[in-house]
């Protein structure tokens, strides 16, 4: 039998402590999974005094991840810190340079650096593995770099952040505001430190940036995607869209077109009856896209301990049996720079908007519309109040840019109330 994968365990909070009880409580499994024994020699964390409630005496300490990631008894360093400078950086950095392989957990970290980290692991002979990174427990990038790599990649996108899924679904299903469940998720403990991570689309935008990557074999180009997050959603949108038997998803979209790499992170309407349209709660949801297999739909827990340490231990056992695969799929010398597309893909959109009540204000909309190259497929008016009229209107395929330019006719008119809101059906 092959001598032991010696493993360093940078990180020792939620994920780090289940990769310790996966290694202790399955050791057996995964020797035999993978042909030589899997053992932690060393770990890292700021407070060594801290219960985590798992043994850890066995392990040799560290206080920083750096002098961890250069040990010599360390094969393989597994960073599970977060954060996208600073430690989590400069230790990933330490251990390829000191000949390890990295499995990482670390969205922001590949997304800011994964290009240039990629081709040092590569021109060091090693290999980066970052299952964990995108969709917790879902085997999205295994399926995209092995079981599809016979494929060119037509669509990828997905529901890739439980906490706005949970806030959503929440709001549909309680008749609740935004504002109430906002507050619920938070102390539920759902929402990151910085809760614009989540509802502002950040983390999710992350995880499809190197999806797109992957999927389209370019470097990987997290500030070309365009992000908006749910924050604008109001509880009668989510009733709108029901009366249509649409739901509304934080929705990632990834396609190669004529005109570049579209990358989106937005609010859009889905079908109920869809895939994406069923998904409710935290559960994260991956469809990909092939010109030969047609469409495959992952579902699973998105986030946790015991999903994101099962990804993590999925890379390491791969390791351990040797297999060994570029960071994003293809040599990173390979990877293209994406044009970004200046314009994204024609859709039907979603118009909410609220008029005063009086002769000639649906007509001026209806002509905005029409001066703007949009035709309309639906259109309801709801209740009017206090001289005011709520109008929900649904488009034909139009693009972003014709839906600003109608946008900007509606507030030349006159007859607006508020903001309106927009947001794109997607076809799925």
């Amino acid at each position: 039998m092959a001598a032991p994968l010696r493993i360093g365990l940078a990180g020792l909070g939620t994920v780090g402590i289940g990769v310790v009880q996966i290694v202790q409580k399955h050791a057996a499994m995964l020797t035999a999974r993978s042909g030589r024994e899997v053992v932690i020699t060393a770990v890292s964390a700021r407070d060594r005094t801290k219960n985590r409630d798992a043994d850890l005496s066995g392990f040799a300490w560290e206080t920083d991840p750096v002098a961890l990631a250069r040990r010599d008894d360390v094969d393989l360093f597994i960073e599970v810190m977060g954060g996208h400078e600073g430690p989590a950086r400069d230790a990933t950095e330490a251990a390829l340079a000191a000949g390890k392989d990295v499995v990482t957990a670390n969205k922001a970290l590949l997304a800011h650096h994964g290009h240039a980290l990629a081709l040092a692991a590569e021109a060091a002979g090693r290999v980066i593995r970052f299952e964990a990174a995108v969709a917790g427990g879902i085997p999205v990038i295994k399926t995209l770099t092995e079981g599809l790599a016979g494929n060119e990649m037509r669509r990828v996108m997905g529901v890739m952040n439980g906490t706005c899924n949970y806030i959503l679904t929440r709001m549909e299903d309680a008749g609740l505001p935004y504002a109430q469940v906002f507050e619920e998720a938070r102390q539920l403990g759902y929402l990151e430190a910085d809760p614009n991570l989540d509802v502002g689309g950040i983390d999710a935008a992350h995880k499809l940036a190197l999806l797109a990557s992957i999927a389209f074999g370019t470097q990987v180009s997290f500030d070309a995607v365009e992000m908006e997050g749910i924050g604008a959603i109001s509880i009668d949108d989510i009733r709108h869209a029901a009366d249509m038997d649409y739901r509304i998803k934080l929705l990632g979209v990834a396609r190669m077109t004529g005109r570049g790499l579209e990358q989106r992170m937005t609010p859009c309407l889905v079908p109920v009856g869809s895939p994406l349209g069923q998904l409710s709660g935290g559960t994260n949801m991956v469809v990909l896209e092939g010109d030969s297999v047609g469409q495959i739909v992952l579902r699973g827990a998105g986030a946790g301990m015991g999903p994101t340490a099962s990804a993590v231990m999925g890379d390491v056992v791969d390791i351990a049996r040797g297999l060994r695969i570029p960071t994003f799929g293809v040599p990173a010398t390979a990877l293209t720079v994406p044009v970004a597309a200046a314009v994204s893909a024609a859709c039907p959109w979603y118009l909410r908007m609220t008029l005063l009540d009086k002769p000639g204000a649906l007509a001026k909309i209806a002509t905005a519309l029409g001066e703007a190259g949009i035709s309309i497929d639906r259109m309801r008016q709801y209740g009017h109040s206090d001289g005011q009229a709520p109008v929900l209107i649904v488009t034909h395929k139009a693009t972003r840019t014709d839906i600003d330019d109608a946008l900007a006719r509606f507030a030349k008119a006159g007859v607006l109330v508020g903001e309106p809101v927009a947001l794109r059906i997607e076809e799925v």
